[in-house]
This record gives C-alpha cells, sequence and structure tokens, in this order.
C-alpha cells in the first residue's frame, strides 16, 4: 500500500513539474504606422555592417536594414540621388522584428529644396 501511495505521489509530482515553463523572452515586434524615417544604404549611409549594399531605414535614432523591399526598388541605388550616394525621406508602414524592419509599404517623399 505505501509503495502505490509512493507511485502515485510520484506521478503527480512529475506531471505538475512538467506543466511549469519558464518565461521566455517573447520576439516582441514594434509596430510602424505612416512614420517619416530616414531611408537609404545601410552601409553607405548609415554605417552598418552587412555584406552588400541593403536598403535601411532609421527610425527613431536607430538604423534597421529592411526585409520587404529592395534598394534598386526605387531606381538606381548608385545614381547620383541613389540611395548610396543620398539620404532620402520616406513615410513608412510595417514593424520591427529581431532588428530588421518588416516593410508594409514605403512611401518615398519629395525632395525639399
Amino acid at each position: 500500500m505505501k509503495k502505490l501511495i509512493f507511485a502515485l505521489l510520484l506521478g503527480v509530482f512529475s506531471v505538475a513539474a512538467n506543466a511549469q515553463t519558464s518565461p521566455q523572452k517573447a520576439a516582441t515586434a514594434k509596430v510602424v504606422s505612416k512614420q517619416v524615417v530616414d531611408i537609404a544604404c545601410g552601409e553607405c549611409q548609415f554605417k552598418m555592417k552587412g555584406k552588400d549594399c541593403e536598403l535601411a531605414v532609421k527610425i527613431d535614432g536607430k538604423s534597421y536594414f529592411v526585409d520587404g523591399k529592395g534598394i534598386d526598388d526605387f531606381g538606381d541605388a548608385h545614381g547620383e540621388h541613389g540611395f548610396c550616394n543620398a539620404i532620402s525621406k520616406a513615410e513608412v508602414t510595417g514593424e520591427i522584428v529581431n532588428n530588421r524592419f518588416k516593410a508594409k509599404e514605403i512611401k518615398l517623399l519629395p525632395v525639399k529644396k
């Protein structure tokens, strides 16, 4: 009888121990909606480390590489006013996940003279 009670208690504690979850750091995403930001080549203009010329945005003073749009989607990046040679302004919508900006919409703003 003692062995049966011991086995039952051991089983209950085993199930209870497996039900415990450790707190995990969830990947938090910051939503950006129609915010005006700087946009340019991350390596050439924002001095970010990367493998090649890649589109980046600067949101609240921090630079993020962009997923969902390419650097040449808005014209020649190496042209006179391209992203490798100039910083432009854009209105962006998307979210920041794992230190990258997941773009849903990027609208370039006209250059102010």
